[in-house]
C-alpha cells in the first residue's frame, strides 16, 4: 500500500476493493449540488473516502436554524457562503483531495458548463425547479445523478440516468414524476424534518457514488429506496430498466424578482409595498411582520386580486415559498409588480 493510501487502509482491506478501487476514487470528479442537510453528510463522507476532486455548488449562506441537520457547519459560520465554508472544512478533514467551491445559483444558463467537468452528480437540493434542471442536464450530458429527498420522517434515494450495457439509459426523475406542482408539496420549514434523516439519506447518496465509481455492489438504478426512520422500515420500488422519457433541452430558468430585508424595511416605512405572507397558519401565529395572509396552497384561488400594478412583496420563512408565489403570479399575470423577500424571515 502506498503512503498516500494509508488513511484508506480499512476500505482498501474490503474484499474485492483494494488499491485499484481506491485509485478509481482518487481519479474521480464528483459534484455535490446543495451544501445543506443532504449535501453536508454526502460531501463529508465522499471527502473522507478520498474522492480526488469534489465540487460543491451552493449560493446560500449558513443559517442558525439549519445547524441541527447541516452538521458540517458551526455557529461561527452563520452568514458565510456555504460553498466556500464547506470546502474549507472538508479540506481540513482531508488535505489530500481537491475541493472546488461554486458560489452560484444553478440556472439553465450555467448548469451544463458546471456539470460537464464531473463524472457523477449528487442532488442535495430542496428546490423542485433545480431538481428538474439537474435531471434534464444530466440526461443531456449522459451523466448519472444521485437523487435524495427528505421530509419529516421519510427519505428517498435513487440513481438516475445510468448507462446500460446496451447503450440505453436507466430511468430518470421524470420517469417517476413527469412534473410536480411544488405548491402542493410542503417543505422542511413548514412540515419539519428529523435531523438524523438528513444524515442517513446523505450517507446513502455518498455510498451510491462510491459504488458507481468503484463498480461494486448493486446500484439503486431503475429503482428508488424509501425509508421511514420512525419504524426503520425500508422498501425498494422497481421503476424499470430503461427510461421512457425524451428530454431534448432545458426549460429556461425563470427570473424571480427579489428584495433584501434592508430595502423592504425602507420601502415599508414609506408605504411603498403591500406585504403578503404565504406561510401556514401555524407559522403565522408564531410570528409575522404584517401584511395579508394567503398560504401558498391557497394562492391559486386568490390569484385574480394580483392582476394590477400595485407593488407587492411576498414573504415566508426562507424565501423559497415566496419565490414560488412570485413565479405563479408572473406566469398568470406577466405585468404584475411582485417580489420575494430574499432569505425570508431568517434575513429579517
Amino acid at each position: 500500500m502506498s503512503a498516500d493510501f494509508t488513511r484508506y487502509s480499512c476500505q482498501i482491506a474490503l474484499p474485492g476493493f483494494g488499491d485499484s478501487s481506491q485509485l478509481l476514487l482518487q481519479q474521480a470528479r464528483v459534484l455535490v449540488v446543495g451544501a445543506g442537510g443532504l449535501g453536508c453528510p454526502a460531501a463529508q463522507y465522499l471527502a473522507a473516502a478520498g474522492i480526488g476532486t469534489l465540487g460543491i455548488v451552493d449560493f446560500d449562506t449558513v443559517s442558525i436554524s439549519n445547524l441541527h441537520r447541516q452538521i458540517l457547519y458551526t455557529p461561527d459560520d452563520a452568514g458565510h457562503k456555504k460553498a466556500t465554508i464547506s470546502c474549507e472544512h472538508l479540506q481540513k478533514q482531508n488535505p489530500g483531495i481537491i475541493l472546488v467551491p461554486h458560489e452560484v445559483k444553478i440556472t439553465s444558463e450555467n448548469v451544463i458548463g458546471i456539470m460537464q467537468d464531473y463524472d457523477i452528480i449528487v442532488d442535495g437540493t430542496d428546490n423542485f425547479d433545480t431538481r428538474y434542471l439537474l435531471n434534464d442536464a444530466a440526461v443531456l450530458l449522459g451523466k448519472p445523478l444521485v437523487y435524495g429527498a427528505i421530509y419529516q420522517f421519510e427519505g428517498q434515494v435513487a440513481v438516475w440516468n445510468v448507462k446500460n450495457t446496451d447503450d440505453t439509459f436507466s430511468p430518470n426523475y421524470r420517469d417517476l414524476f413527469p412534473e410536480v406542482d411544488a405548491t402542493q408539496i410542503p417543505n422542511c420549514a413548514e412540515g419539519g424534518v428529523i435531523p438524523t434523516l438528513a444524515g442517513i439519506i446523505g450517507c446513502v447518496q455518498a455510498n451510491e457514488v462510491i459504488k458507481y465509481i468503484t463498480k461494486t455492489g448493486e446500484l439503486l438504478s431503475g429503482k428508488i429506496l424509501v425509508l421511514d426512520v420512525q419504524t426503520l422500515r425500508s422498501r425498494v420500488i422497481k421503476i424499470g430498466d430503461v427510461t421512457k422519457t425524451k428530454i431534448t433541452g432545458l426549460i429556461p430558468t425563470a427570473e424571480i424578482s427579489s428584495i433584501t430585508a434592508i430595502d423592504l424595511k425602507k420601502g415599508l416605512a414609506e408605504n411603498q409595498f403591500e406585504l403578503i405572507d404565504v406561510r401556514t397558519e401555524r407559522e403565522r401565529d408564531q410570528f409575522d411582520i404584517g401584511g395579508k395572509h394567503i398560504p401558498l396552497d391557497e394562492l391559486e384561488e386568490n390569484i385574480d386580486q394580483f392582476n394590477d400594478d400595485q407593488p407587492r412583496v411576498f414573504y415566508c420563512a426562507t424565501g423559497k415559498r415566496s419565490a414560488e408565489a412570485v413565479k405563479i403570479i408572473k406566469k398568470r399575470f406577466p405585468g404584475a409588480n411582485v417580489s420575494s423577500l430574499q432569505g425570508g424571515l431568517e434575513s429579517w
